[in-house]
This record gives structure tokens, C-alpha cells and sequence, in this order.
């Protein structure tokens, strides 16, 4: 069977050649004679790949020497609580919500001290970034937190917010290393890897040194503070050790492609071929205000249910899988991660033509 074109939000689509390589040594790791998925994690053979994994993460990003790189489980829905239980030091925070994911923080976040909500776009069903020039924080906030791109209305944060001097959190599951990224503008920089970076099960928190302290909430378990996991290098207890090799795998290739500058070249271009067609389409139309647009996550609809339901079966039929959109919101969602080719984006704009053509 061929490769289907997989559009999915995540887990997703990830490069072919990365998943060929990490099918040769499937049986046999670099003559270790064992599989990576069997190996200890204490062993010398896995330091060397989880050590080369953080190294070459810390070239692409220029991450500075001041922040830790931590791998961990729970997903990027577990930083929801353990972001509060370790910097709401004055059990106040502020949050922008700006959709699901960011609303979930912002409810966990309430239960461990004031989590104020400074700006939404749920108004318009957060089909727009607010104005964050300007915004209310608090005086005694411990930090101010987004969701940089959000996954399921596809808007993405082109400014940052101006947090007035507080430490900025940042969720960036779903663009992580999709384009360059100035690290020294954030407190905390955390994702799930399994959208564009590699299988689910691991969760990357990029966190400056001065915010990893002892000083957490009481309660907060071992497993869930971060100095736990900054000083054991991410070994305290068993990682996702084959998850995170694959990371490691999908680093060297993104180093390969050229690097961050590279890829952000390379979506915009992906990203602009889907775009134009929607924007001058009579059927198909997106769902974001054009200057807060993701270049990972393209909504858009048709504006009929049956026909957004006919499109999806079609499209599946034809090798253009997961294109339903969120069940929040329906119609339809394209994922075009960096592991999407530009021919994947092309192919699929061509069926849209044809489909409009077929019922217009």
C-alpha cells in the first residue's frame, strides 16, 4: 500500500526518511544488538542518544546556556497544572485565551491560585488573535500565558504579547520549530512533540534556570516539579526512550533541511499555495482573520454540512486523510506540520478544485 497524504492535527505526519531510518535499526541499534525501544536508559548507548537529542534541539533553537531542555511525559496538557504548582509563587497569573487548549490551561490554573483571563477571542470563536499591545497585567502576576498557534482554529501569534516585564509561558505544541524562535523573549517554552516533532508520549519544556526552584506549591508531588527533573537531566525516573530517539532523529533531520530559517521558508510557501486557493475560491472558504493565519493549521468550510461531510469522504477516498475538522468546531482542517511535503499541499488544492468544479 502507498502513503496516504495524512493531514492530521496529531499525532502526525512525520518524515518519511526518519521513519525508514528508524525502521533499519528497529532490530539492531548501531551494533548494540538490541532495539532502542529495549534498551536501558541508564545505558551508555542511550545517554549518547538523549545527549544528542538535547544538543542538536539546542543548536536549531539557539537556546541559550541559562535555559534547562527537559523531556518529559503527561503530554502538554499536564504543563497545565504543573506550570502553576511550580511558578505561581504569588498564586496569581495571567492568561490569554485564545482557544481550547489555552482555556484548559487557564481552568487548572484557577485551581491553584487567581488565574486572570487579560484577553479572548472567544467572542468570535477565537477565530482571531486580540490586540496584546496593551493589556491589563497584573501587578503581582507570576507570569502571562498563551497558546502561541492554536491547533484546532488555526490562529497563530505573529507579535508576541507585551507582559510588561512578567515572565511569558508559552504553549507552542502544534509550531514548535516550524520557524526561529528568540527563546530569551520567554520564561517557559513547552509542546507535545507529537504534531511536528515525533510520536506522542513526550512533552519538551524549555524553562530558564531561575524559575526551576524548590520554592513550589505545597502538595506539588516529586513528579511534577521541575528542579525533579533538571537535575536528574531527565533521567529520574524511565523517559520515553524511544519517543524521544525519534526526536532526536526528526533534530537531524531538520538540521539536514537547513534549520528553522529553512523550514519557515519552506511552510510559508506550503502554507500560501492553500491560502490563495481558499481566498479566491467560491465554494471553500477559511475561517481566520488573514493576518493571524497559522502556517501549521488551516480551518476552512464550505458553509454546508453535508457537503463539508461529502468533501472529507472524498477526500479520504482519494489518499487525503484527516482533513475533519475539530468536533468544536467541524467543517474542515488542514495540518500541514513541516514533515508535509509542498507536492502533499499541491495535490491537495488540485482535488479542492475539482471538488468545487463537481458541486458548484
Amino acid at each position: 500500500m502507498s502513503r496516504v497524504y495524512n493531514f492530521s492535527a496529531g499525532p502526525a505526519v512525520l518524515p518519511e526518511e526518519v521513519l525508514k531510518a528508524a525502521a533499519e535499526e528497529m532490530l539492531d541499534y548501531q551494533g548494540s544488538g538490541m532495539s532502542v525501544m529495549e534498551m536501558s536508559h541508564r545505558s551508555k548507548v542511550y545517554d549518547g542518544i538523549i545527549k544528542t537529542a538535547e544538543q542538536d534541539l539546542r543548536d536549531l533553537m539557539k537556546i541559550p546556556d541559562n535555559y534547562k531542555v527537559l523531556f518529559l511525559q503527561g503530554g502538554a496538557s499536564q504543563q497545565f497544572a504543573m506550570i502553576p504548582m511550580n511558578l505561581m509563587k504569588n498564586k496569581v497569573a495571567d492568561y490569554i485565551v485564545t482557544g481550547q487548549w489555552a482555556k484548559k490551561a487557564w481552568q487548572e490554573a484557577s485551581k491553584y491560585g487567581k488565574a486572570n483571563k487579560i484577553a479572548s477571542s472567544e467572542d468570535k470563536t477565537f477565530s482571531y488573535i486580540p490586540d496584546c499591545s496593551d493589556l491589563p497585567i497584573s501587578d503581582d502576576a507570576d507570569y502571562v500565558y498563551i497558546c502561541e498557534n492554536n491547533t484546532i482554529y488555526g490562529t497563530k501569534y505573529k507579535e508576541l504579547p507585551n507582559t510588561k516585564g512578567k515572565t511569558l509561558v508559552a504553549d507552542v505544541s502544534s509550531c514548535f520549530l516550524s520557524e526561529p524562535v528568540d527563546v530569551e523573549k520567554y520564561g517557559v517554552i513547552y509542546g507535545g512533540v507529537q504534531k511536528n516533532i515525533g510520536p506522542a508520549g513526550v512533552v519538551i519544556v524549555i524553562i530558564r534556570e531561575d524559575l526551576i526552584t524548590e520554592d513550589v506549591l505545597e502538595g506539588t508531588p516529586t513528579m511534577l516539579q521541575y528542579k525533579t527533573h533538571a537535575d536528574a537531566d531527565s533521567l529520574y525516573n524511565t523517559p520515553p526512550a524511544y519517543g524521544i530517539y525519534i526526536c532526536g532523529k526528526v533534530f537531524q533531520w531538520l538540521k539536514k533541511m537547513g534549520g528553522l530559517e529553512a523550514m519557515k521558508k519552506h511552510n510559508e510557501e506550503k502554507a500560501k499555495i492553500l491560502y490563495d486557493f481558499l481566498d479566491g475560491s467560491k465554494l471553500f472558504k477559511g475561517t481566520v482573520v488573514p493576518k493571524d493565519r497559522s502556517l501549521m493549521n488551516v480551518p476552512f468550510i464550505t458553509g454546508d454540512a453535508e457537503l463539508d461531510a461529502k468533501f472529507v469522504k472524498e477526500a479520504e477516498a482519494a489518499g487525503f486523510v484527516n482533513l475533519k475538522g475539530h468536533r468544536s468546531v467541524g467543517g474542515m482542517r488542514a495540518s500541514i506540520y513541516n514533515a508535509m511535503p509542498k507536492e502533499g499541499v499541491e495535490k491537495l488544492v488540485d482535488f479542492m478544485k475539482k471538488f468545487e468544479e463537481e458541486n458548484a
